[in-house]
């Protein structure tokens, strides 16, 4: 069974009001990691950025303003046109553009290898997620 999804797009990155370069993204999709989806902002002279937010958050803010705390996902006209990924650090904050389409192209490939709302039921997910839960508990209590 393949475990993953990849795909590629350009997204407009906007430095400022007069300025914005495209930029290669990788979407990426796992399911050791069922929740999430990651994009890998590669900027110029720069070493890759990456992301990790929900895929529920990537699919609502397509259709619908949508996100709290570090990242915001909204569409930016009517229909299915293009959509805005807003990421902040602290009080810095990048904004990029992307078409739509090939966002929900790479969905409808994450929902092909697990349907959304089917995340549970990836036994190694939870086991993982136990595991992990348990050594944060035992270093709490060791400290």
């Amino acid at each position: 069974m393949r475990e993953s999804v990849q795909a590629e797009v350009l997204m407009s990155f906007h430095v400022s009001e007069e300025l914005s370069f495209r930029i290669p993204v990788e979407l990426r999709y796992e399911t050791g990691d069922p929740y999430a989806v990651r994009m890998t902002f590669h900027l110029p002279g720069d070493a890759p950025v990456t992301w990790a937010f929900g895929r529920e958050l990537l699919l609502d803010g397509i259709n619908v303003p949508s996100g709290d705390g570090d990242v915001h996902i909204a569409p930016t006209g009517q229909g299915l046109s293009d959509v805005a990924i807003r990421l902040q650090v602290g009080g810095d904050r990048a904004l990029f553009r992307v078409s739509a389409a090939p966002l929900v192209a790479f969905l409808d490939r994450t929902d092909k290898l697990v349907p959304l709302g089917q995340e549970r039921t990836l036994a190694d997910f939870e086991d993982s997620l136990d595991v992990a839960l348990g050594r944060i508990l035992a270093e709490e209590n060791a400290g």
